[in-house]
Formats: C-alpha cells, structure tokens, sequence
C-alpha cells in the first residue's frame, strides 16, 4: 500500500486537518475522566453541589467539542478516501487504455474491472478507517497510559499485563487471515468472469440449453467464494471474544487490586473510576487497530493488485525519435514478417512479403486459422513483430507514434463494436468533428440509410449497450460508416462484410470503390465473390503466403485458392 502513497499528495491539507482533528478529539476524549474524577472525589464525597455543576458543565462542553471534531473529521477523510479512489481510477483507467491487447490477455478483462472496481473500493474503505482508527488508537493509547500511570503508577502493572496479551492475539489472527483474503480476492476475479460470460453469451447458452449448465457454474464459483469469505470471517470473529475476554479480566483485576489500594488509603475512588476508564480507552484503541487487522490484510492484497496493474508496461511504446514519412499517402509494406503469440509453440504468421498500394484494392483469404486477422492487427500496431519489418509510407510503424500511425487508418474489425448513444454518435466516432453532411454520407455509402430512415428518430435513434436493438448486418454497415467519415488513407476491413447479402455486399462494395479511389484499401475476407476484382489477392495458408496476384492468375497457379473458388462457386460462376 505504501506504494500508492503518491496519489495522495493531491490531498495533504484534508489529511492534515484530520489528524488535527483527531487530537483534539482524542484530547478530550482523555480529559472526561479526569474531570469525572474529580467530580466524585472533590464534589460528590465532599457534598459540595455547586462545583459538581460547575465540573459537569466542563464536562459538556470538553464532550460537544470532541463532537464537532469528530464530526469535521468524518469529513475530511471522507472527502481525502474519495479523492484519492476518484485519482486512482483514473490513473488505472489511462494506464490501461496504453496497453496493447498482450497485456489485456495476459492479465484479463473480468480481472482487470474488478481490480478497478472491487478493490479500490477495499483501500477506499481502508483509507477512511486509517485516517480516523489509525490515527486515533495510538493516540488514545499513549495518552491513557500517560493518565493512567498519573493516576497511579502501581496499577498500571496490570495493563502491563493485558496489553501483550492483545498484540499476540491480533497477530495471530491476522497472519491467519492474510492468505485467504488473497484467495477471496482471487475467487472474486472467477465469479466475475463467469458471471461475464454468462451475461455476454446469453444467446449461445439459450440457443444450446446450457443453462443449467451455466447455473452449476456460476453456483460452483459462488460457492468457492462464500466458503473462502465464510473461513476468513471466521477467523477475524474470534477477534473480538479475544478482546472482551481480555477486556472484561481487565477490568475485574483493577477493581480488586484497587479496592486493596482505596482500603490502604494510597488512592480515592474517583481515581480508581478514572483509571477504569482510561483502561477501557487503552484496549479500545487496540480494538480499533484490531478492526483495522481485519481491513488491512485485504485492502494490502487489492493494493498489489493493483501495483501489479501500474506496474504493468506496455510492449508497444510510442518511439523517442519520430520518423516522418516521405511523402507517400497510404503505402503499406511487408518485409519478411514474422509472429508469434506470447506462449505459442508455432508462429501465426511467418516470412511475409508483400506491399499495397494506394487506389489500388488488396484481398487477403485462407482457411480459418491461416492468420489473416493477425495479419492485419500488424498494420495499426495493435501487436508488434517478432522479426521483420512493417512500414506504413516508407517508415517502420515502429518509428511512429501510435496516434500518428492510427490518424491514417479506418479500421472496420472482424466484430463489430457500438457504442451506447446515437446513430450518429457512433459514427461520428470515426471522426469527432464530423459534420451532419459527413455523416449522412458515410452512412449512404456504407448502404446503413435505408434501415436508419426507418427507425423512429433517424439519425437520432438511440443504439442501446452493445448494439443489441440492431441486427449483425445492421452493426456491419454502422462500423463500415463510421471508418468512411474519417476519410483515412488506408481502409483495412477484417471480414466485415460477412453479415451481409450478396446483394447488400455488391452494391457496398461499388460505392466503397468510387468512394475510396484514392486509398490502400485491404480486404480480409472469406466469401470468394466478395474480393474476386482485387487488384491484388494474397492467399494464406498456415501462416504463410501460398499465393499472391489477381483472381485469374491464382486459378492457374495457386491450388489453395483453387479449392477455396471451387468449394464456393459453381462452375457457370467460376467460367
């Protein structure tokens, strides 16, 4: 946790008022059973009625004083935990968003929203205690020690006694605890997943009667976790028993040896009543760091969670020295290419050469598996070489920055993905500043304006989360739309057409061709109809180039892309 103690620079001023605060409360909190000692042993024994009311008025004012500080330091460490969680959401926020999809697979979605959820919550929650408890107790414990022993030095032996017993409890408890709040925390990551994909892949477990299924999985995860959570609170419920059977002995201890001490004439009885209170402050300040044994080992497990997730360092970083390019728009080249994903036995694609050209149209096919999708996640350097080199006009995107690398892509991937807000929010997406005529243009060619002019608000209508009050084709042609209004200089489309009718698919691609002749355009598809008029079709087979040329030249040449033509069209077709 220490390690994040950076982020709270931003609020020292609240922090320090809170440990103000404190003191005074603590302060007063110490100075009550004084003054009731004094009460009992210089107006109660004495009978004198006036300095009674006098002693308890002080008393009044020394309590409505310790209860506006502690009021005002409710506050400011509410507002101090607050800032700091809003401060650390948004550093893991942007920190990840630097990440390239390695670092997303290898620590995980579901994890990584729990960790940006769940357990910043944990040292949030955290946080709040320690400013007030962590503060307060050694405070409170000093202090009454220093009371107590002034009260009488010989009964203070006795806290000698119970203080050690507390310290060995808590430590016992808490090195108990420490692993399974670990676990618990693990756990949470799995019922989050299962949970996740439960609610993402409704329609494959319906369509599959898998619900049962699903429901022993969520229940088994459930299950795993409630044990866990059910141990780890067993172990910290013994804490308390501990306490106030130490407590309650405490307590019974002074009274009897100060009883023997009141009846030798070495101390009065306010003394005595003053001592038992200070005694109970002294052991309730370590119940308050008990509690925070109780918090602490599992907001310490969030806290390397979350150090984990800034600790984190992207592979592609944006290069010290940034190349420009030489003049050429949309030239797109690969040179012995090679990669592999991080763990993998074999490469998923390997000696790739090949180049596009601008208001030219290049196809890419192969079997599934062939690594066309990898192929092309190489170009907006979503993932980097292991060997080779990929240069977009003329320079090695390895020299560029990713912002500036990206501006020249329209990228339509092989999933479609839409935003919650508008139609017209989501194609704007592509480009912010976009203007209403930019968008409607965009949308024309991408064949979206028919089913949008039919929906109740146009270009207004609402998509809802995911895109699930429009169908697949629907999703296509809105991604398609959306990568058209940036007007980029190359158009990479992974499988994107996919979702459409042959008819939908031809008249697309016509106005994709008018609308994009002076881009590098790249088409990733399966349908051999879809990219027979490429200027340029490279076949993939097992990660490598099998073949490259035009439809005609590949059916002489290439038998790969033969038994992919003739699995899909008919004889009269292919003639």
């Amino acid at each position: 946790m220490l390690k994040l103690r950076k982020y709270l620079k931003p609020f020292q001023i609240p922090i320090f008022l809170v440990l103000v605060l404190v003191l005074l409360q603590s302060l007063s909190e110490l100075y009550l059973p004084t003054l009731m000692s004094d009460i009992v042993d210089k107006g109660v024994v004495t009978g004198d009625t006036d300095y009674i009311w006098k002693i308890g008025g002080y008393m009044l004012l020394v309590a409505a004083g310790g209860m506006v500080c502690s009021i005002a330091a409710s506050f400011f460490s509410a507002k101090a935990a607050s800032g700091f969680g809003r401060l650390l959401r948004s550093k893991i926020f942007s920190h990840v968003g630097n990440f390239s999809l390695s670092e997303f697979d290898k620590l995980g979605t579901a994890s990584l929203i729990t960790r940006t959820t769940n357990d910043i919550t944990q040292i949030q929650q955290v946080m709040i205690m320690m400013l007030r408890m962590m503060a307060m107790a050694p405070m409170m414990c000093i202090g009454g020690i220093i009371m107590a022993y002034s009260k009488d030095a010989k009964l203070t032996l006795v806290l000698a006694v119970a203080i050690p017993l507390l310290i060995v409890a808590i430590v016992v408890i808490a090195r108990k605890g420490m692993p399974l709040f670990k676990a618990m925390q693990v756990k949470l990551d799995k019922l989050n997943r299962v949970l996740r994909e439960n609610l993402t892949g409704i329609r494959v477990i319906r369509s599959f009667n898998r619900v049962e299924h699903e429901k022993k999985r969520f229940d088994e995860a459930n299950w795993d976790l409630t044990q866990t959570a059910i141990k780890v609170n067993k172990i910290m419920a013994a804490m308390m028993p501990v306490m106030m059977i130490v407590l309650n002995l405490t307590t019974v201890a002074i009274i009897w040896f100060g009883g023997h001490r009141i009846s030798n004439g070495h101390m009065e009885v306010g003394d005595m009543m003053a001592f038992i209170q200070y005694a109970m402050q002294i052991m309730f300040s370590f119940i308050m760091l008990s509690m925070m044994f109780v918090m602490i080992p599992r907001a310490s497990v969030s806290a390397v969670r979350i150090n984990e997730v800034l600790d984190t360092t992207a592979d592609i970083k944006d290069p010290d020295a940034v190349r420009t390019t030489n003049g050429q728009k949309g030239h797109v080249e690969f040179r012995d290419v090679t990669f592999s994903y991080p763990g993998a036995e074999m490469p998923a694609i390997s000696n790739i050469s090949f180049s596009m050209n601008p208001a030219e149209v290049t196809a890419i096919i192969g079997g599934t598996g062939s690594g066309k999708s990898t192929l092309i996640n190489l170009i907006p350097r979503f993932y980097d070489v292991d060997s080779g080199q990929v240069l977009v006009d003329g320079v090695d995107v390895q020299e560029m920055t990713q912002e500036q690398l990206r501006h020249k892509i329209g990228f339509v991937p092989q999933q479609a993905v839409l935003f919650t807000g508008t139609i017209a929010e989501n194609i704007r997406y592509g480009k912010e500043d976009a203007s209403e005529k930019e968008v409607h243009h965009a949308a024309e060619i991408a064949q979206a304006n028919e089913f949008i002019s039919s929906m109740p608000e146009g270009f207004d209508s609402i998509i809802a989360q995911g895109g699930t009050n429009v169908s697949g084709g629907q999703k296509q042609r809105l991604s398609i739309a959306r990568a058209l209004v940036r007007k980029p200089e190359i158009y990479i489309f992974d499988d994107s057409f996919s979702a459409l009718d042959f008819k939908t698919d031809a008249k697309l691609r016509a106005a994709l061709k008018e609308e994009t002749v002076h881009s590098t355009v790249l088409i990733v598809a399966q349908r051999v109809s879809t990219i027979m008029d490429a200027d340029r079709i490279i076949v993939l087979d097992d990660g490598k180039i099998s073949g490259i040329g035009t439809h005609k030249d590949l059916m002489e040449s290439c038998s790969v892309y033969r038994e992919i033509v003739m699995s899909q069209l008919s004889e009269e077709e292919i003639a």
